[in-house]
C-alpha cells in the first residue's frame, strides 16, 4: 500500500509518535470518535484500545478499504465509511459527545477545516478536533493580528475556535516524507460570537486581503460605515486588525 499523491495521502511510520498522539486525544465511555483519513490504521489501531462509544472512520482510498475492514471485526463498535471526507455530512453523523481527530490530507487540510468551521449550527455537535497540518498551515491557522501569516484561515478559524498547538510531527516520521514538518492543533468550539454570520464574516475578511498590503480604507471602502461606527482606524492595513473587530462587522 503506497501513498498516493493525487490524494494527499502521508503514512506516519513512526510508532512512538502514534502512541504519544493518542494519549493527547482524550476520550471517555460516551465519546463517538471520528476519524479522518485512517490510511493503513495506525493510529485507528490505538484509538482502538481507548474509551470510546463509537469510532467511526472516514476513508477514500479503495486499496485501503480491504485491511480497514478487519478491524470491524475486532474493534469494538467501529464502522468505516468509504467516502471522501469533504462529501460526508458531519452534523448527520456526529453529535454531542463526538470529538475529529485525523491526520488530513495534506491537499485538503484547509477546505476540511473551512467544512467544519462553516457548520450551520454553532456551537456544533462536535466538542473538540485533533488534527494534523502541514506546519505552513498550522502557522497560518494560528497566527495572530500583526502577523504575516495573519489572514483568512486565521480569522475564519479563531472566530469559533479555541486553538492549542500539541505537537510537532517530524518530516523523517512520514511516508513518504513531505517538504515541511506537520503540526497537531487541538481546537475545541467556542461561542464567544455567536451572533456572526459566518459567510458574511469571509466575505469581507477575504475582501480585505484581497490586497495584503492595502489600507482598509481601500479593500473595505464598501464597510467605511461600518468601520467608522465601531471605531476603526481606517488607515490600517488588514493583517493588523484583530479577530473580534472582524467579527463585529459581521455581526447580524
Amino acid at each position: 500500500m503506497y501513498a498516493k499523491k493525487s490524494l494527499g495521502q502521508n503514512f506516519i511510520h513512526d510508532n512512538n509518535f502514534i502512541k504519544k498522539l493518542s494519549s493527547a486525544i482524550k476520550t471517555s465511555p460516551q465519546i463517538t470518535i471520528i476519524e479522518i483519513g485512517p490510511g493503513k490504521g495506525a493510529l485507528t489501531n490505538e484509538l482502538l484500545k481507548k474509551e470510546y462509544k463509537d469510532l467511526i472512520a472516514i476513508e477514500k482510498d479503495d486499496s485501503l478499504i480491504k485491511s480497514l475492514r478487519k478491524l470491524e471485526f475486532i474493534g469494538k463498535n467501529f464502522k468505516l465509511i468509504h467516502d471522501d471526507a469533504l462529501r460526508v455530512d458531519y452534523e448527520e453523523l456526529s453529535n454531542k459527545n463526538s470529538i475529529i481527530v485525523g491526520n488530513l490530507p495534506f491537499n485538503i487540510s484547509s477546505q476540511l477545516l473551512v467544512k467544519w468551521i462553516f457548520n450551520s449550527k454553532w456551537p456544533p455537535s462536535y466538542n473538540k478536533m485533533y488534527l494534523m497540518f502541514q506546519k505552513e498551515v498550522a502557522e497560518r491557522i494560528v497566527a495572530t493580528h500583526g502577523n504575516k501569516k495573519y489572514g483568512r484561515l486565521s480569522i475564519i478559524t479563531q472566530s469559533r475556535c479555541v486553538i492549542r498547538k500539541l505537537m510537532i510531527a517530524k518530516a523523517s516520521i512520514f511516508s513518504p516524507v513531505p517538504k515541511v514538518d506537520g503540526v497537531v492543533l487541538e481546537l475545541t468550539p467556542h461561542n464567544k460570537h455567536s451572533n456572526i454570520d459566518i459567510k458574511l464574516l469571509e466575505k469581507i475578511v477575504k475582501q480585505a486581503f484581497s490586497q495584503r498590503r492595502k489600507k482598509i480604507k481601500t479593500n473595505l471602502k464598501d464597510y467605511m460605515e461600518v468601520l467608522r461606527k465601531i471605531g476603526v482606524d481606517i488607515e490600517l492595513r488588514p493583517e493588523d486588525i484583530p479577530v473580534d473587530i472582524y467579527c463585529k462587522m459581521a455581526t447580524k
